[in-house]
């Protein structure tokens, strides 16, 4: 795996703790007023001592802690969704609070229960408003220090009996052990804020990524990462199909990776260029990696206009029959169309991150020195796996290679090409792009050959197989299924890859289907062809590898100063569960 590629993979380690967040509103709504109410239930009964008319208070409390919720929407003019989660986590933390001191009098055979814990757990509350406050909503700090206590402490009025508010609230060590609190969540959004360095703050960052993936507002992230971004050329090369029945499809392999995640920059870049193409391409995963991320919507545009300038570079109407070379997990698929080869490289079912950069590097000086004017090589991206080992790596090299020698001992015949895409089909499922899924017959000599294509971040382990498997069933030769590696998302996957890949959703007796369907459209669809090789070189933005560097070690020095302070405050918490 390339460096970028490992950076980014940290990345979204870190930012992965952004979906411990209730999936939405309502659940945090309903959450919040749960656990208010074992609040009040519980500091009445066992703290209070008072129990009388504990639905009415309970009520009540639940009503102010509406009231304060509505109140803190406008205050702090955010989403209200935010709210209502920082409401449920914070009520949480108090709930936490008094039943460790309600266990701290059976363990540690205290003659009372101290009703400190009621200020304490409103304190701690607090300090939580503090924090998240300022880091993820933008707050100012003393904003935040000036309204962290509204919710907490309205409630606390509520439920709690005037004459026992002063006695309380005047015991030194609620006061005490409370401020502790709202110091260390004080001292943290500090200390955080400033980890980065001298890229922008920490928060910062942080705020523009939750606007990007809540509200679907990109500009922010946008701006900053092309800021940092660097000016490179990237080529893409297009083998254009014109047959006689001028439905014309095309084979693009783009150098830009998708990414960097939904919505920001090129990561619905590969929807973009099929849709550029008049809905009749496979826009394939090249040999590249998160360095070549276009940063911005603007980038994407320039690329996008590029394309509709590529010159071509070579015409021709004669492909050889494919060939398949499979050297222990690893497999390639190979055709020859004159000098120019396609190599199509995968370890499905077993899978494997990007292919590295050096698989490219000696595949295409290989070829160069066994006579090919190019070799065209295709990461087919269709089984979820780790880094790729040092024996996979070598033997797709190895693969790759025989196929090249073996392509170029093939003879050449006119070829005939079909294609047909979903776009009549309404297919309706989270686990695919907006490009959905197409398929493309390709007749040379006296056979027919089948290739697939499914706008989608990687598949499912061993869905290819079944479909290779359905197809042969069905008499006919499927070369491959490939995936374009978009980083589009319909929705959020709340799931330690952060995306949904094919066949994660959809079921496989419908995959199965819908590409046989395709398959025997494009067969009806074909049509004497040539060819056209296409080549663009595009100078645009990309990330580049230090940008992820940098984001990476700043969000590594950030995590270990919050495991700092975490580990600070929980012991410190457990002190006062100490106390008499």
């Amino acid at each position: 795996m390339t460096d970028s590629s490992d950076s980014v993979s940290r990345i979204h380690k870190r930012y992965t703790l952004t979906t411990f967040t209730p999936s939405s509103k309502y659940t945090s709504f309903t959450i919040s007023v749960i656990i208010a109410s074992a609040i009040v239930s519980l500091s009445s009964i066992y703290y209070l001592k008072s129990a009388d008319d504990l639905l009415v208070s309970i009520l009540t409390t639940v009503s102010v802690l509406i009231s304060a919720q509505i109140l803190d929407h406008k205050i702090l003019r955010t989403d209200y969704s935010k709210v209502l989660h920082i409401s449920a986590f914070g009520n949480l933390l108090w709930l936490v609070t008094l039943v460790g001191g309600l266990l701290s009098v059976y363990v540690f055979s205290k003659p009372h229960l101290p009703e400190i814990y009621l200020a304490e757990g409103m304190l701690l509350f607090a300090s939580l408003r503090v924090g998240i406050y300022t880091s993820v909503m933008g707050t100012k700090i003393k904003t935040a220090l000036a309204t962290c206590l509204i919710q907490p402490l309205a409630m606390f009025l509520t439920f709690v009996p005037v004459s026992q508010w002063i006695p309380i609230l005047s015991d030194p060590r609620s006061i005490g052990f409370g401020l502790v609190f709202i110091f260390l969540g004080t001292a943290w959004t500090i200390l955080t804020d400033r980890a980065t360095g001298k890229l922008a703050r920490a928060h910062t960052f942080l705020q523009a990524y939750v606007a990007a993936m809540t509200r679907n507002d990109p500009v922010d992230m946008e701006t900053m990462m092309e800021e940092r971004s660097q000016q490179s050329k990237v080529s893409t090369f297009q083998i254009l199909f014109k047959t006689r029945s001028n439905k014309n499809c095309r084979l693009v392999l783009p150098d830009v990776h998708p990414g960097p995640f939904h919505p920001i920059g090129g990561s619905n870049i590969t929807y973009l260029i099929y849709k550029n193409l008049d809905s009749s391409a496979m826009v394939m995963h090249s040999v590249s990696d998160h360095s070549l991320n276009l940063p911005s919507k603007s980038q994407v545009e320039r690329y996008l206009a590029s394309l509709r300038e590529s010159p071509t570079v070579h015409e021709g109407y004669r492909c050889t029959k494919p060939v398949t070379v499979q050297v222990n997990k690893a497999r390639t698929v190979g055709l020859l169309f004159d000098k120019t080869a396609v190599l199509i490289l995968s370890l499905s079912p077993y899978g494997m991150e990007d292919v590295p950069s050096s698989v490219k590097t000696d595949l295409e000086q290989y070829g160069k020195n066994r006579g090919f004017e190019r070799v065209l090589i295709v990461d087919s991206h269709n089984a979820m796996g780790k880094e790729i080992s040092a024996p996979d790596a070598d033997d797709l090299l190895k693969a790759a290679k025989s196929n090249l020698d073996t392509l170029i001992t093939k003879d050449a015949s006119p070829i005939e090409i079909g294609f047909a895409n979903s776009d009549d089909m309404r297919i309706e499922t989270d686990d695919l792009g907006p490009g959905k899924i197409a398929m493309m017959c390709l007749k040379i000599g006296d056979e027919k050959f089948f290739l697939g294509w499914a706008d989608s971040n990687n598949m499912q382990n061993g869905l290819r197989e079944e479909i290779a498997n359905h197809f042969s069933r069905n008499g006919l030769n499927l070369l491959e299924i490939c995936t374009s590696d978009t980083h589009y998302k319909s929705r959020n996957a709340r799931n330690k890859h952060g995306y949904f890949e094919f066949g994660s959703l959809a079921k496989s007796d419908d995959i199965k289907s819908w590409f046989l369907n395709l398959a025997s459209q494009a067969e009806q669809n074909i049509s004497a062809a040539s060819f056209e090789l296409l080549a663009q070189e595009t100078s645009v933005k990309v990330m580049g590898t230090k940008q992820f560097e940098d984001y990476s070690k700043a969000l590594d020095r950030a995590m270990r100063m919050t495991q700092g302070f975490l580990v600070v405050t929980t012991l410190f918490f457990f002190y006062t569960m100490f106390q008499p």
